[in-house]
């Protein structure tokens, strides 16, 4: 069985691009501070939104642990903001992910297998703070 931590890894170092997505329960529960939903089809189409609007994104992966069936991950996300004076805005925090096992019940010769059921994100700032990080000018 794929260590489910280093898929996480990997998928946090490139993020947004190219994510493993098949790690998700089809109807995983995704809830941040913006967004509160439940499916796989959902979540990717909030990703092709990060995708499309927040330029120049970067996932910096701090910290990563797992403690039985939640997985924690310490992260700061920041991106150019889609504005004419491009703010570069930065969030950290984290995410519980939530792990259960599945059984190949198709014959597909996948055998037990873990998932996502739950993904969690915690900002360590309010939805205001990262609204005023949009109005901070710099003068060259």
């Amino acid at each position: 069985m794929t260590n489910i931590l280093d898929i996480i890894k990997a998928d946090y170092a490139k993020f947004p691009e190219a994510q493993t997505y098949s790690i998700y329960s089809e109807d995983v529960y995704f809830k941040d501070p913006v967004y509160n939903f439940r499916g796989i089809k959902q979540y990717q189409k909030m990703i092709g939104f990060i995708t499309f609007w927040f330029k120049n994104l970067k996932l910096e992966l701090h910290d990563i642990s797992r403690a039985e069936n939640l997985v924690k991950a310490n992260w700061t996300m920041s991106w150019d903001a889609p504005l004419p004076w491009k703010p570069r805005i930065s969030v950290t925090g984290w995410s519980d992910l939530t792990v259960d096992k599945f059984t190949d019940t198709l014959g597909n010769g996948e055998g037990d297998r873990e998932l996502i059921i739950s993904h969690v994100d915690y900002w360590e700032c309010t939805k205001l703070d990262v609204i005023k990080q949009h109005f901070v000018f710099n003068y060259h």
